[in-house]
Formats: C-alpha cells, sequence, structure tokens
C-alpha cells in the first residue's frame, strides 16, 4: 500500500473539505521531467520522474475539466500578484532537464488545450547537436527557440545540473550565471527564473539565504524547489514549492494534490531532512 496516497485521499482531504475558506491564494506548481513510457519499477513511486505519454493526456483533460488553465510559472505568479478577489483557476506546468520528450509528447498535449508551460534547462546538455541527459536525448537550440515562439517559457536549471550544496560558492555562481546567460543568449529573450537541481537544502538556513542572495545578485525573479506543496500568496519566490507528478497519480490522486491535501507531506519532509542533517552533525 501507497502510504502518501492512502493519507492523502483518506485523512487530509476530507479534513481539507472541512475548511470553511482559504484566506490566501494559492496556485499548485506541477513538476514534471520526462514524459516518456520509461518503466520505473524498481523506483519507490515517490521519486519516479516519468509519466507516461497517455497518463499526461489524461492529467490535462483532468486539469481542463476541473476549470484550471494550465500557464506558466510566470503566469502563475503574475496572477496570484493582482490580488483578484475571483481569481481564475490556475496551475503552473514546470518541466525540469529540458528533454526531447517535452517537445514531441508534451507539447502537442497543451497545445490541445490552450495552456503552455516552463521548462528548466541544463545548458550544459542543451546545444546545436543531439546530446543526452541521464539516459535520455535532449531538445536542441533550435527547438528551444521554436518552442518559445509558440509561448514556451524558459529557465535556468545550471549549466552542469550538480548538486549546488556540495561546491564552492564560486562554482555555484558560475552555475547560476553562465546557464541564464546561455539561454538569454540563444532565444534572444530575459529569463528570470531557476529550478533548484537534486533535492532542495532546506534543511541549511544558511546556504538558502546564501543562495537567495546569488539568485538576486544575477537577476533571478523566482526559484522553484523540490519542496512539497502548493504555492501560497505572499510566498517567497525564491524558494518556491511544487507538487511532483508521474504516472502514478490517477485521477483522485491529482485532484487531491491540486487542491492541497498533499501539502501536509511538507511536514514530514521537513522533518526528515532536518533530522538527517542533525545526524550528520552528531556524527562529524
Amino acid at each position: 500500500m501507497r502510504l502518501d496516497r492512502f493519507l492523502t485521499l483518506t485523512v487530509f482531504q476530507p479534513l481539507l473539505r472541512m475548511r470553511i475558506s482559504q484566506k490566501r491564494v494559492s496556485v499548485p506548481i506541477l513538476m514534471y521531467h520526462s514524459i516518456s513510457d520509461e518503466e520505473e519499477e524498481k523506483i519507490n513511486p515517490y521519486f519516479r520522474l516519468s509519466t507516461h505519454p497517455f497518463r499526461f493526456a489524461e492529467q490535462m483533460q483532468w486539469l481542463h475539466d476541473l476549470g484550471y488553465q494550465g500557464v506558466s510559472l510566470e503566469e502563475a505568479l503574475e496572477g496570484m500578484s493582482m490580488h483578484d478577489s475571483h481569481p481564475q483557476l490556475r496551475a503552473a506546468i514546470t518541466f525540469d532537464d529540458g528533454y526531447l520528450d517535452f517537445s514531441t509528447e508534451a507539447f502537442p498535449v497543451l497545445q490541445r488545450y490552450g495552456f503552455t508551460a516552463t521548462v528548466y534547462l541544463p545548458t550544459g546538455f542543451i546545444s546545436n547537436q543531439r546530446k543526452s541527459f541521464q539516459g535520455r536525448e535532449c531538445l536542441t537550440w533550435s527547438e528551444v527557440r521554436e518552442l518559445a515562439a509558440c509561448g514556451i517559457c524558459f529557465g535556468s536549471h545550471t549549466v552542469s545540473h550538480p548538486k549546488l550544496h556540495a561546491l564552492p560558492w564560486s562554482q555555484i555562481q558560475v552555475e547560476l550565471e553562465a546557464s541564464k546567460e546561455s539561454i538569454e543568449s540563444s532565444i534572444g529573450q530575459r529569463i528570470d527564473s531557476f529550478s533548484y537541481p537534486y533535492a532542495f537544502p532546506q534543511e541549511d538556513g544558511n546556504f538558502s539565504v546564501a543562495l537567495k542572495t546569488a539568485l538576486r545578485r544575477i537577476s533571478y525573479r523566482s526559484c522553484v524547489t523540490t519542496m512539497i506543496g502548493r504555492t501560497h500568496s505572499g510566498d517567497d519566490y525564491l524558494r518556491l514549492k511544487r507538487i511532483p507528478v508521474n504516472s502514478l497519480d490517477d485521477n483522485p490522486l491529482f485532484k487531491a494534490k491540486l487542491q492541497g491535501a498533499y501539502d501536509w507531506l511538507s511536514f514530514p519532509q521537513s522533518f526528515v531532512r532536518s533530522a538527517k542533517r542533525y545526524r550528520s552533525d552528531i556524527l562529524l
């Protein structure tokens, strides 16, 4: 039995329905990676990164049927800042890693519903010639430009997709700056959104503050992370939570995630990471 699904649907979704009102505007930021039929049977359901093309098409239909507009992260944040008393239902759709299957599998589905998205590129794997990252083919710059012309937004996912927390700050600075410059020069547009690669080190407060300072210095306006939950008006745009999605998100779970019933996982996620850091400090 998948515990996160069981608790979401049987405990937290009923509790969410009991809430009388919600004071803050909230937006789910969906986190996708590869849209492919890759088998991930040996990977824990929570950590799977592939969404089958058929399931992705279903999820976009469910999103549409529930009255959501699928938008880029930039549009979602702009919508929240408008302070509309009757805000339109929006879901920000994001894709990490710049895989070719975004263009071949995801983009046609997004077009079908009039949706758009933000795609985060690890620029060391994006070239004029086809390259691969983690065994999957990536977009080329010409494909990135074609998608940008069709309304797809792009952001930085560093140059080499490293574990930034383990790098010296001089190297982190290069990863943040060079990736942004490469995208902007290649598509002729300003980009100001960043996606943190791998698990965000939320337990390290000093690192988080230093990262925000570095992002601001390079003129990034937003940073999405692997921290779980929806984004609310008033949240720190340089420390945004997202909702992981993959092939195992059927209709009930997908709907529950959109509506906030999956947000409870941010607490055990934070606790586990803090406990690991404490244990590591003790051993040192």
